[in-house]
Order: structure tokens, then C-alpha cells, then sequence
């Protein structure tokens, strides 16, 4: 058979719905995948914030005065991984495992950058409310951005 380049670009009458069909299928794939990173990313962190606490600080709240773990464990950690591992990351995330000590009470709908948020409030009361109005606007919305929920809470 010969080839027909008028018969071979022609598009079927439903090509519009194909089209968009598969669309919304690589959106929802994204959104789905964006989810699953963060979750697993978020758990990542607390894990690692365990193991700073343990390591350093015995259980206890704070490290003995002067510990220098975060500055070498930051210049390892990034030497070895690239970024996202500064000083001030690693003490986000011992602080996230501080404050959140049991890993089930996590909510699986918030991103990293929630609970960098939700670390910067002192008190336990308005981090669960904040957590909460998060869950909330997830409810109704399909966008996981830290911005979004600011605007819809604030």
C-alpha cells in the first residue's frame, strides 16, 4: 500500500476528546506523582531528623553546647547529595522530627514546605490548626502548592 500523507494526518472526528482525555490522564499522573514524592519526601526527612536526635542529642531536647554535627553532617551530606542539606535545612528537619515525634500523627496531604511553615509557630495549638486548614483546602483543591493554601487560609 502506498503511502497517503492526506490519510495518514487526517484526525478522526473524536480526536478532540482524545486529545483532551489524555490530557486530564497526564495531569491527574502528575498531581498523583508530585503527592507521592512529597509524602515519601516528608518521611524521609522525619526519619533523618530521628537519627540527628538520637545521634546527638540521646533523646533529649537539645544538643550539648557547641555540637558542630550540623555544620559537618550539612558539608557531607551535600558533598555526597548536592543540595537541600545547609545547616539551616538540617535543623528544620531535627526540629520537624522534635515537634512531630510520632510519624503517624503526619498528615500525608502536606508537603515539606507545609511543615517548614508550620515550624516557624511556637505554639502546638496554632501548628494543628494550621495543619487542619491545610487538610481542609486539599479537600477541595487538587493544587498541593504551599502558596495556594497560604491565600486560602490567611
Amino acid at each position: 500500500m502506498r503511502y497517503n500523507p492526506s490519510t495518514e494526518t487526517r484526525k478522526p472526528s473524536n480526536y478532540e476528546s482524545l486529545r483532551i482525555n489524555i490530557g486530564e490522564l497526564l495531569i491527574q499522573g502528575r498531581q498523583e506523582a508530585a503527592r507521592q514524592i512529597n509524602s515519601v519526601l516528608v518521611q524521609t526527612y522525619w526519619h533523618i531528623g530521628k537519627y540527628i536526635v538520637e545521634y546527638e542529642q540521646n533523646g533529649k531536647d537539645r544538643a550539648t553546647y557547641g555540637s558542630e554535627l550540623l555544620n559537618v553532617l550539612s558539608k557531607d551530606l551535600t558533598r555526597e547529595f548536592g543540595k537541600g542539606f545547609g545547616r539551616s535545612n538540617l535543623y528544620q528537619i531535627r526540629q520537624f522530627y522534635l515537634n512531630f515525634q510520632i510519624i503517624q500523627t503526619l498528615s500525608g496531604k502536606l508537603s515539606w514546605s507545609h511543615y517548614v511553615e508550620v515550624l516557624k509557630l511556637d505554639d502546638a495549638l496554632e501548628q494543628q490548626f494550621y495543619i487542619k486548614q491545610c487538610e481542609r483546602v486539599f479537600r477541595s483543591s487538587d493544587d498541593p502548592t504551599i502558596r495556594q493554601s497560604d491565600n486560602r487560609i490567611i
